[in-house]
C-alpha cells in the first residue's frame, strides 16, 4: 500500500512531471520545434531618423482609425511615461509610435486589443490621462527591443488586452537567455493570458517550470498552465516506475491525476493511511493487558492519522515554500524638459508580513493534535491497566504516582514540538507559522489537563476511598483477633 501510494503521482501544490508526460501522450497535437533566431530587434532600428521617417510616411498613408488616432497623440504635450514628441529627447516617443502603429497597419494585433489602443488614444488627444495609452506604448517598445520584427508580430498576434501585454513585456525584460522559452511557450500554447498569469504566480521558477514541459508539446504546456501549480519531478519514483510490477500501476496512476486528479490525490493519502494503521498493527510486543479491542483500534487509527500527516509534511512538494507571486511591474519614466513629474521619485513600498501559508499550517496543526490524541490514548490504556491490577487500593495509587510523569508526556511533547518549529523557523529551514509551533505547547496542555482532571483525579480519589475502607476494615479484623 505504501509503495502504490508512493507511486502515484498527484500532489498538493505541486503537477507531477509524469502528468505532463501523459498529457502529451494522450495528446494528437506532437511536440513543436519553435524557431527563435536572432535578427536586428526592431526598437533600435526603428529609433535610427532615416528608418523611422519612413515608417512615419507609410503610417501617415493608412486608413485605419487606430493608427490616425495614434499618430495624433504625437501633439500631446504632458505624457508622463515619454518625453513629448515635439521635445529634443523625442525620438523614444516617435519611436514606440512606430512600433505599435506599423503592428496595427499590420494586422499583427487582435481585434480586442486594437480597440483598447483606439480607446486609449482618443482619450489621450481629447484631454484625458495620457499614461494608459503610454504604457501600451512602453510595453511594445520593450518587446521590439528584444525581437526582431517576425517574433515580435508572432508574440503579439495572441494578446487580448493591455495587462497581458505588460505582464508579457514585463516577462520578457526578466527572461535574459531564456527569452526564447518565453516566445515558444505563448507562441506552442496560444493563450498568452494563461502564460501572463503563471509568471506572475510563479515568478522566480515559471520560466524553468514551462521550459521542462516544452519539451512536450502544447499538451504538456496547456496541463501545466490550467494546473496553475509549480512543476516537480522525482527521477527515484521514475527511475522504479520502469520495472514490473511498478511499470503497470505507474502508468496507471498517472492517468487517474491526469483525468481525475482529485480521486487520485485521495486514493493516495487513503493508501498511505491503510499502510500507516497496518504498520501500527505489525508493531511488536503485546498489548498491555486489560486493553480492549477498541482501545487498539483507536490507538492505530491514531498512529496511522500521525503518519500520514508527517508523510504529507515530508513529502508534499513546496508545501512550506512562500509566494513567488511577483510586484507589479516597475515603469520608467524619461525625462522631459518642464516636467514636475519626471523630477519625482516613485517609491515602491515592500511588504514586511509575509503571509502564512495556510495548508502548511493547518496540516502541522493535524499533526501535534493527532500526537497528542496518540499519547493521550496511551496514558488512559495505562491508567486502565493500573486500575486493573489485583491488588491493594495503596498498591495501585503507588503504581499511578509511577506514571506521573508518563501522564505528563504530552506536555513535554507539546515544549519540544514549540521549541523545534521555531528553530525552523529561525534558520528558514520551513516556513511554519508562529500559531501552528505555539499550537503544539496549547495541545499538549488541553490533552494533559482533561486526562488528569477527568480520568487521573477520579480515579485517585476512588482509590483514596477505597483504601481508607481498606485501611477501616483492616482494623476491624485485627482488632476481633483473640
Amino acid at each position: 500500500m505504501l509503495a502504490c501510494a508512493w507511486l502515484i503521482p498527484s500532489h498538493l501544490r505541486a503537477v507531477d512531471l509524469a502528468v505532463i508526460q501523459r498529457a502529451a501522450r494522450n495528446s494528437s497535437s506532437p511536440a513543436q520545434n519553435v524557431s527563435t533566431a536572432n535578427a536586428a530587434p526592431v526598437t533600435p532600428f526603428l529609433i535610427r531618423l532615416a528608418n523611422r521617417e519612413k515608417a512615419m510616411q507609410r503610417l501617415q498613408a493608412s486608413t485605419s482609425p487606430a493608427v490616425r488616432e495614434l499618430l495624433r497623440c504625437r501633439s500631446l504635450t504632458n505624457t508622463v511615461l515619454f518625453p513629448p514628441s515635439s521635445s529634443a529627447s523625442g525620438q523614444a516617443f516617435d519611436t514606440a509610435i512606430s512600433i505599435c502603429g506599423l503592428l496595427l497597419e499590420e494586422g499583427s494585433l487582435t481585434p480586442a486589443l486594437r480597440e483598447s489602443i483606439l480607446a486609449r488614444a482618443a482619450s489621450a488627444n481629447h484631454g484625458g490621462d495620457s499614461q494608459p495609452i503610454e504604457e501600451i506604448l512602453m510595453d511594445t517598445m520593450s518587446l521590439g527591443q528584444r525581437f526582431d520584427w517576425v517574433h515580435l508580430a508572432i508574440f503579439t498576434a495572441q494578446i487580448d488586452d493591455p495587462a497581458t501585454l505588460t505582464a508579457l513585456a514585463e516577462a520578457a525584460r526578466k527572461a535574459g537567455p531564456q527569452l526564447p522559452v518565453l516566445f515558444s511557450v505563448v507562441e506552442l500554447s496560444r493563450n498568452p493570458g494563461a502564460v501572463a498569469r503563471y509568471l506572475s504566480d510563479f515568478s522566480q521558477t515559471g520560466l524553468t517550470d514551462l521550459a521542462a514541459s516544452e519539451r512536450f508539446g502544447p499538451a504538456g504546456i496547456n496541463e501545466l498552465l490550467q494546473r496553475q501549480q509549480r512543476l516537480y519531478t522525482s527521477s527515484f519514483r521514475q527511475y522504479w516506475s520502469g520495472y514490473v510490477p511498478f511499470g503497470a500501476f505507474s502508468r496507471a496512476a498517472s492517468d487517474w491525476a491526469l483525468r481525475v486528479p482529485q480521486f487520485a490525490l485521495i486514493l493516495k493519502w487513503f493508501l498511505y493511511l491503510c499502510g500507516g494503521f497496518l504498520l501500527a498493527a505489525a508493531l511488536p510486543g503485546a498489548p498491555p493487558s486489560g486493553e480492549g479491542r477498541g482501545v487498539r483500534v483507536t490507538r492505530n487509527v491514531l498512529f496511522a492519522s500521525g503518519f500520514l500527516l508527517v508523510v504529507l509534511l515530508v513529502s508534499e512538494p513546496f508545501l512550506a515554500q512562500e509566494s513567488q507571486r511577483g510586484e507589479a511591474p516597475f515603469r520608467l519614466r524619461l525625462p522631459s524638459i518642464g516636467s514636475m513629474a519626471a523630477n519625482q521619485i516613485t517609491q515602491v513600498k515592500s511588504t514586511i508580513m509575509n503571509t502564512s501559508n495556510l495548508t502548511t499550517s493547518v496540516l502541522t496543526l493535524l499533526l501535534f493534535f493527532v500526537l497528542q490524541a496518540l499519547i493521550y490514548a496511551a496514558c488512559l490504556a495505562k491508567l486502565a491497566e493500573d486500575l486493573r491490577q489485583k491488588a491493594p487500593a495503596r498498591l495501585k495509587l503507588k503504581l499511578l504516582e509511577n506514571e506521573e510523569h508518563l501522564f505528563d508526556a504530552g506536555l513535554y511533547l507539546g515544549f519540544v514540538g514549540t521549541i523545534i518549529c521555531l528553530i525552523l523557523v529561525s534558520f528558514r529551514v520551513l516556513q511554519f507559522s508562529l500559531m501552528a509551533a505555539y499550537s503544539s505547547t496549547s495541545f499538549g496542555i488541553v490533552f494533559v489537563s482533561i486526562l488528569k482532571i477527568f480520568h487521573v483525579r477520579p480515579a485517585r480519589r476512588r482509590l483514596l476511598l477505597q483504601a481508607e475502607e481498606e485501611s477501616v476494615a483492616a482494623e476491624a479484623s485485627f482488632a476481633t483477633v483473640p
